[in-house]
């Protein structure tokens, strides 16, 4: 299938989109932390202070996360930039098990200091390697305005 109302969306956007998804994530997040655990939370050297503080870091996003991806295709910052995540063969929704593959392909993106997220600025379609291991793209409209802009004379 080929769209040419479509394109690939390229490294910076999906940046900014995952600076808002951040945003988000830290502004929920946070504010539980500190009512469970206090102060003290943010002087610990552990990486994880117990199952609950777990469930809140590593659990809670990626469902939100993966929840989002399976009734939206998409992010609140995939949402702000008009992006949506595809099957990269049909352009079609991509079925969950592929969406939590694609979650986990974050962790493997990430631990070769983030060289699989890069990817995505040098690869043809766009794809890091959490999109290749899920066989997804990221896409969006080419003509995302409301309207063309006109001036009177």
């Amino acid at each position: 299938m080929h769209d040419e109302n479509l394109e690939y969306v390229g490294f910076w956007p999906r940046v900014g989109a995952a600076i808002i998804d951040s945003l988000l994530l830290i502004m929920v997040t946070f504010p539980i932390i500190h009512f469970v655990y206090g102060d003290a939370y943010w002087y610990t050297d552990s990486l994880i202070l117990d199952p609950l503080d777990f469930v809140i870091n590593y659990i809670f996003p990626a469902v939100a996360i993966i929840l989002f991806w399976v009734y939206r295709q998409a992010t609140p910052g995939k949402m702000a930039i008009s992006a949506k995540i595809v099957d990269a063969d049909t352009g079609h929704e991509v079925k969950t098990s592929r969406l939590i593959l694609r979650y986990v392909g974050y962790y493997v993106s990430s631990i070769p200091l983030l060289l699989g997220l890069i990817w995505v600025a040098f690869d043809s379609r766009k794809q890091g390697w959490h999109d290749k291991m899920a066989n997804t793209v990221v896409v969006r409209r080419k003509d995302r305005s409301p309207r063309p802009v006109s001036f009177d004379n």
